[in-house]
Protein backbone atom coordinates (compact mmCIF):
# COMPACT_ATOMS: atom_id res chain seq x y z
CA UNK A 1 0.00 0.00 0.00
CA UNK A 2 1.40 3.28 -0.61
CA UNK A 3 1.46 6.06 1.81
CA UNK A 4 -1.43 8.91 0.81
CA UNK A 5 1.58 11.37 1.75
CA UNK A 6 3.80 9.95 -1.62
CA UNK A 7 -0.04 10.48 -3.86
CA UNK A 8 1.11 14.40 -4.61
CA UNK A 9 4.47 14.26 -5.21
CA UNK A 10 3.63 11.00 -7.26
CA UNK A 11 1.70 13.17 -8.96
CA UNK A 12 4.34 15.91 -10.33
CA UNK A 13 6.87 12.91 -10.93
CA UNK A 14 4.77 11.70 -13.63
CA UNK A 15 4.11 15.38 -14.90
CA UNK A 16 7.79 15.81 -14.88
CA UNK A 17 8.31 12.39 -16.97
CA UNK A 18 5.57 13.61 -19.22
CA UNK A 19 6.73 16.68 -19.69
CA UNK A 20 10.44 15.49 -20.60
CA UNK A 21 8.73 12.78 -22.67
CA UNK A 22 6.57 15.39 -24.27
CA UNK A 23 10.07 17.51 -24.74
CA UNK A 24 11.88 14.59 -26.30
CA UNK A 25 9.52 13.74 -28.82
CA UNK A 26 9.53 17.37 -30.24
CA UNK A 27 13.17 17.28 -30.10
CA UNK A 28 13.52 14.13 -31.85
CA UNK A 29 12.17 15.51 -34.84
CA UNK A 30 15.06 18.13 -35.74
CA UNK A 31 17.46 14.99 -36.13
CA UNK A 32 19.60 14.79 -38.37
CA UNK A 33 19.78 18.21 -38.84
CA UNK A 34 18.96 18.47 -42.74
CA UNK A 35 15.39 17.67 -41.24
CA UNK A 36 15.95 20.53 -38.59
CA UNK A 37 12.78 22.83 -38.86
CA UNK A 38 13.88 26.63 -40.35
CA UNK A 39 13.13 28.17 -37.30
CA UNK A 40 15.99 25.98 -35.63
CA UNK A 41 18.65 25.68 -38.31
CA UNK A 42 20.32 29.19 -36.63
CA UNK A 43 22.67 29.26 -34.48
CA UNK A 44 19.81 30.58 -31.82
CA UNK A 45 17.74 27.68 -32.97
CA UNK A 46 20.38 24.99 -32.26
CA UNK A 47 21.25 26.98 -29.28
CA UNK A 48 16.87 26.61 -28.16
CA UNK A 49 16.82 22.69 -29.43
CA UNK A 50 19.82 21.88 -27.11
CA UNK A 51 19.43 24.13 -23.94
CA UNK A 52 15.90 22.76 -23.87
CA UNK A 53 16.81 19.29 -23.63
CA UNK A 54 19.70 20.27 -21.26
CA UNK A 55 17.19 21.89 -19.02
CA UNK A 56 14.60 19.05 -19.67
CA UNK A 57 17.38 16.33 -18.54
CA UNK A 58 18.71 18.36 -15.39
CA UNK A 59 14.97 18.86 -14.09
CA UNK A 60 14.18 15.08 -14.38
CA UNK A 61 17.61 14.35 -12.30
CA UNK A 62 16.59 16.36 -9.81
CA UNK A 63 12.86 15.02 -10.33
CA UNK A 64 14.10 11.25 -10.21
CA UNK A 65 16.49 12.09 -6.54
CA UNK A 66 13.16 13.83 -5.17
CA UNK A 67 11.31 10.86 -6.29
CA UNK A 68 13.68 8.46 -4.81
CA UNK A 69 13.20 10.03 -1.44
CA UNK A 70 9.51 10.30 -1.64
CA UNK A 71 7.68 7.96 -3.75
CA UNK A 72 7.43 3.84 -3.51
CA UNK A 73 9.70 2.65 -6.41
CA UNK A 74 6.95 0.41 -7.83
CA UNK A 75 4.54 3.52 -7.96
CA UNK A 76 7.44 5.63 -9.59
CA UNK A 77 7.93 3.30 -12.12
CA UNK A 78 4.50 2.11 -13.09
CA UNK A 79 3.51 5.87 -13.23
CA UNK A 80 6.72 7.02 -14.95
CA UNK A 81 6.05 4.11 -17.51
CA UNK A 82 2.05 5.19 -18.04
CA UNK A 83 2.84 8.76 -19.12
CA UNK A 84 5.89 8.00 -21.37
CA UNK A 85 3.38 5.59 -23.09
CA UNK A 86 1.04 8.26 -23.39
CA UNK A 87 3.19 10.64 -24.47
CA UNK A 88 2.85 10.28 -27.85
CA UNK A 89 -0.96 10.39 -27.95
CA UNK A 90 -0.88 13.60 -25.66
CA UNK A 91 1.58 15.32 -28.64
CA UNK A 92 -0.81 14.55 -31.08
CA UNK A 93 -3.90 16.55 -31.32
CA UNK A 94 -1.07 19.53 -30.91
CA UNK A 95 -0.46 21.55 -34.22
CA UNK A 96 2.67 20.79 -36.38
CA UNK A 97 3.39 24.69 -36.49
CA UNK A 98 3.88 24.47 -32.75
CA UNK A 99 5.51 20.88 -32.07
CA UNK A 100 7.91 21.29 -35.16
CA UNK A 101 9.23 24.93 -33.91
CA UNK A 102 10.57 26.56 -31.21
CA UNK A 103 7.34 27.26 -29.34
CA UNK A 104 7.16 23.21 -28.01
CA UNK A 105 10.80 23.11 -27.02
CA UNK A 106 10.47 26.65 -24.98
CA UNK A 107 6.92 25.36 -23.12
CA UNK A 108 7.79 21.95 -22.39
CA UNK A 109 11.09 22.74 -20.92
CA UNK A 110 9.75 25.91 -19.11
CA UNK A 111 6.61 23.19 -17.77
CA UNK A 112 9.48 21.30 -16.70
CA UNK A 113 11.10 23.40 -14.08
CA UNK A 114 7.75 24.18 -12.97
CA UNK A 115 7.51 20.88 -11.88
CA UNK A 116 10.26 20.81 -10.57
CA UNK A 117 10.24 23.56 -8.68
CA UNK A 118 7.05 22.35 -7.45
CA UNK A 119 8.78 19.15 -6.61
CA UNK A 120 11.26 20.33 -4.68
CA UNK A 121 9.35 22.95 -2.38
CA UNK A 122 6.98 19.79 -1.74
CA UNK A 123 10.13 17.88 -0.52
CA UNK A 124 11.58 20.89 1.41
CA UNK A 125 8.55 21.48 2.96
CA UNK A 126 8.28 20.82 6.84
CA UNK A 127 6.79 17.43 7.90
CA UNK A 128 3.25 18.68 9.43
CA UNK A 129 1.85 15.90 12.48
Amino acid sequence: MMPSESIIPLLLFMALVGTVSLLGLAASGQFPHEHRSPALRSATGATILFGAVLVALICLGIGIAIAWRTVPWFAAIIGGGAVVLAAPFALQPLPDRFVDGRGALIAFAALGVLVTLAMVWIALAPVQV
